[in-house]
């Protein structure tokens, strides 16, 4: 009798999980495009990667990448890319797995973000700026020993997010109904604002509704669990030295990072900026998004840097 209990009481609970997964699922409907600006597509290995244009093709090619979180997006750059789009040609995709990007139920990896960039820049930026967020900058540093770029921005970046690699907890969080439930969990928009407030933003107010509730959206779209689910297991790390990778690269490198982000604290950023031999700008009152919480001072900063390579 306890047995049956027990067997009737755990089937009722996992119907409960996933009738209560399918009723998240259809209210986060259809992802608006990112930023504003000209949509287009890039096919890559059967994957249909969704990006933005923005401002004319005749000016110099900037390119943006989005950190990685599990409600990432190009979106992450709101607050700069009209601006930036006015003196620049520029180009910010929404990565595999991520945004508007299609989700297949891949096993994501750190190499498949670098293969994706070696095959991207050049298709579609000629000898641009590259500016990466966070775990992104790796990718961009990993690819550029083998694409044109003329220059690297990185904003708070790091190679390593997580210990170790943990393959049980990946599959774990990729299971369809347990797994779902577990990531809709991390995927909440309290669950969001609390990670936001405990490294994203010095001031998480700054973390507006729009962008809390488009954040939300994106991180419930078909499929959105699977890249997620190897970046808390560790599988999108690289095993790089940044600073070794950064001093052996030949490209103008600036490092920004917020003065407060406790993540990737400061001391790491002015040794990896010490190693490498590369400027370093911090910005005061900022965490991890210095371009969101401080968008006109990150903006100066990419037009003092790119005006400054074309005076040497």
């Amino acid at each position: 009798m306890k047995l049956r209990r027990l067997v009737s009481g755990t089937a009722a609970a996992v119907g409960l999980a996933a009738a209560g997964n399918r009723v998240l699922a259809g209210r986060a409907g259809s992802l608006s495009p990112p930023l504003p600006g000209r949509q287009h597509t890039y096919r890559w290995r059967g994957i249909d990667v969704s990006y933005t244009e923005g401002g004319d093709s005749s000016d110099p090619d900037l390119l943006l990448l989005h950190g990685v979180n599990a409600a990432a997006s190009s979106h992450e750059f709101r607050e700069v890319f009209e601006e930036l789009a006015e003196e620049f040609h520029v180009i910010a995709p929404d990565l595999p797995g991520f945004g508007n990007s299609d989700r297949p139920p891949l096993l994501y990896s750190g190499a498949l973000y670098t293969d994706f960039l070696r095959d991207f820049v050049p298709d579609t930026v000629e000898d641009a700026t590259c500016v990466a967020s966070s775990l992104s900058g790796a990718y961009a540093v990993e690819a550029a020993a083998d694409v044109e770029f003329s220059r690297l921005v990185l904003i708070c970046p790091t190679a390593r997010t997580m210990p170790t690699q943990r393959p049980r907890l990946r599959s774990l969080l990729r299971s369809p109904v347990v797994g779902t439930s577990l990531y809709n969990l991390i995927a909440s928009k309290p669950s969001i604002r609390y990670f936001s407030a405990d490294h994203g933003y010095y001031d998480v107010e700054k973390l507006t509704d729009e962008t809390l509730e488009y954040e939300w959206e994106s991180a419930h779209q078909p499929g959105a669990r699977y890249a997620p689910a190897s970046f808390i297991a560790g599988f999108l790390d690289r095993p790089l030295d940044l600073g070794k990778e950064l001093a052996d690269l030949d490209v103008e490198t600036t490092l920004v990072w917020g003065r407060e982000v406790d993540i990737t604290p400061l001391r790491q950023g002015r040794t990896l900026a010490e190693t490498a031999d590369t400027r370093l700008v911090v910005i005061d009152r900022a965490r991890l998004l210095p371009h969101v919480e401080h968008p006109r001072e990150f903006v100066g900063v990419i037009r003092e840097e790119l005006r400054g390579s074309k005076d040497q």
